[in-house]
Order: C-alpha cells, then sequence, then structure tokens
C-alpha cells in the first residue's frame, strides 16, 4: 500500500528516491501497510510539492500558457459534473425513468421506453469531449466542442439534439448559485481559453495520459449507478470536498515554488461561479449564508497570490 503514496510524487522522483522512501516508511513503521494519517497528508503534501516544482523547472512552455490550459481542464469538469449520470446512461443504454435529472419527462432517448420526448445525444458529451482534448492538448478540436455549447445555450433550435436539459435544465450547483447551460458564462470563458490555446502554437500544450480520465470514470460509473444527481446531498458534500482538496493542491504548490500558473484556474472557476451569484442572487444554497459563500469564492485568490508573493521573496533572499 505505501507504494500508493509514490503516485503522489512525478516519475522522476520516483525512479532516484522511490525505492528508499520505501525503506524508510518500512522502517519506520514495520509491519503496517500503511502509515499514520498525519505521515501520508506529509508525504502527500510533499508529493504536490515535488510535482509543481518539476513542472516550474519544465520551461518548453510559459507560465500563463500553462495557466490558461489549466483554467480551460477546470472549467470544462466543473461544465461536465452535472452530466456525469446522463452520459454514463446514455453509452450503456440505461433508462433511469424517474431518476433522470431534471426531466419533466421520462425515456429521453430513442431507444428508451415510456411516454418520450426524443433527444439524440447528451448535453454533456460536449464538456467531455472538450476535457478529452485539452487532456491530450489538442485545443483545436476542444476550441468546437466549446463554442457548440455556447451554441446549445443561446439557441433553441437543438432541442430535439440535447433536449430540455442542455438549455434549461440544472447544471452546476455548487457553493453558490446554480448555473445553467443557458448561462453562457461558464462556456464563454472555456471557449475563450480554448481559441487562446489552439493561437498560441498547441504543440506547446502539456499532454496528460488518458489514465487522467480514470477518476472520470469512477465517478461516472457511481453517479449513474447510485443515480446521484447534481442537487442530492452526496453529490454536493462529495463536489465540496473535491474543491476543498484542489485548493488545498493549488495553494501547496504555489507556496512551493512561488509560480503564479495556479492562480489563473482558481480565478477562472471563482469569476464563473461569482458571476452566477451575482446574476441569480436568490439562488443560493440554503445551507450556507451567502457572505460565507462569497468568501469561499474570493477568499482563496489573494491567499495564492500572497503565498506566491513569499515564496519569491524568499528565493531572492537566499
Amino acid at each position: 500500500m505505501n507504494r500508493l503514496l509514490l503516485a503522489a510524487y512525478p516519475k522522476s522522483y520516483r525512479s532516484r528516491q522511490g525505492e528508499e522512501l520505501l525503506a524508510c516508511l518500512a522502517e519506520a513503521y514495520p509491519g503496517r501497510s500503511w502509515p499514520p494519517p498525519r505521515e501520508v497528508a506529509a508525504l502527500a503534501c510533499a508529493g504536490v510539492q515535488a510535482r509543481a516544482r518539476a513542472t516550474v523547472d519544465d520551461t518548453t512552455r510559459p507560465w500563463w500558457l500553462d495557466g490558461i490550459h489549466l483554467a480551460a481542464l477546470a472549467l470544462a469538469a466543473l461544465a461536465l459534473v452535472p452530466y456525469l449520470q446522463d452520459v454514463w446512461h446514455w453509452a450503456l443504454h440505461i433508462d433511469p425513468g424517474q431518476h433522470a435529472i431534471a426531466f419533466h419527462f421520462s425515456g429521453w432517448y430513442p431507444w428508451a421506453g415510456g411516454p418520450t420526448r426524443i433527444r439524440l445525444l447528451p448535453y454533456g458529451l460536449l464538456p467531455l469531449g472538450c476535457l478529452i482534448a485539452l487532456l491530450r492538448g489538442k485545443a483545436w478540436i476542444a476550441l468546437p466542442a466549446a463554442a457548440a455549447m455556447i451554441w446549445a445555450g443561446a439557441t433553441t433550435h437543438g432541442r430535439t439534439l440535447f433536449g430540455d436539459e442542455g438549455k434549461a435544465g440544472l447544471s452546476y450547483y455548487g457553493l453558490g448559485a446554480p448555473i445553467t447551460a443557458r448561462d453562457l458564462a461558464l462556456s464563454g470563458a472555456l471557449c475563450a481559453a480554448c481559441a487562446v490555446l489552439a493561437l498560441c502554437r498547441p504543440s506547446r500544450l502539456r499532454r496528460r495520459s488518458y489514465r487522467w480520465l480514470v477518476p472520470v470514470v469512477l465517478a461516472m460509473s457511481v453517479a449513474g449507478g447510485l443515480h446521484i444527481i447534481s442537487v442530492s446531498p452526496a453529490f454536493q458534500r462529495g463536489l465540496f470536498v473535491l474543491e476543498v482538496a484542489a485548493l488545498l493542491g493549488a495553494w501547496v504548490a504555489t507556496a512551493a515554488t512561488g509560480d503564479y500558473r495556479w492562480l489563473i484556474p482558481v480565478a477562472a472557476v471563482a469569476i464563473v461561479r461569482t458571476q452566477a451569484i451575482v446574476v441569480r442572487p436568490d439562488a443560493f444554497m440554503q445551507s450556507f449564508p451567502d457572505l460565507v459563500v462569497l468568501l469561499l469564492l474570493i477568499a482563496p485568490l489573494p491567499a495564492l497570490a500572497i503565498a506566491a508573493q513569499r515564496r519569491q521573496g524568499q528565493a531572492f533572499a537566499e
């Protein structure tokens, strides 16, 4: 089990010091397959820092281009999350009936039973395709998918293609107002980021392994198998935990390197969500006071900037 902790470290670190780290853990905690929680947290934090330093040391691309790439990935994931169940059911030809997400009818595919209002594709295929293309560094493929998201939200001609869910159904519903496909701030920001990436020599973009899609497939399986929709408490709690972990990871990476690239995706997500709150202030989650929600959205930005500035100051002093 200790080898799972090595996954937090970059490949170069694992090849050089992986066996030494495993030997130290076996010596420090004999007979245990897993170190204490405090040690696990420390090792995970050190792994994030090592990965961040390796990213900064890679000078094949400017920091701002990498930051925009990360922002586009975060926005594509943000747009996909509410439709995990929908895409899973479509891929496996499952008719969820009354468990469908925010639909007013059941049997919403040509092959499904019951009263139908036929649509051909789930709206979630658009952000999914965009996410896969961005992971592989192919912004020229992600750009048309992001543009199609804008078209689906801005027009009424695609109702047969994507159905009502692609037009006005519930979309992202996190620590703020719900964002529907009709709200073009999310899809517009994603399209703008993809356009910048496509114009700035896409060959310089970082290409990530398809293994990064394994958590997405697992999330689809859980959401589809348990019929977890975006307004359910389980969805909200799980998404909150993921967001907190992502923010902590961004803070650790920024504090370790003094690099501003991780500020860009945090800022992009915060702007999109704050815009939804400003447009629909009456749609806040009832379990969070408005002030707390705004603080959770805005506070990470100056915190990351201060962490980067302090790190740069320490490096200059040294």
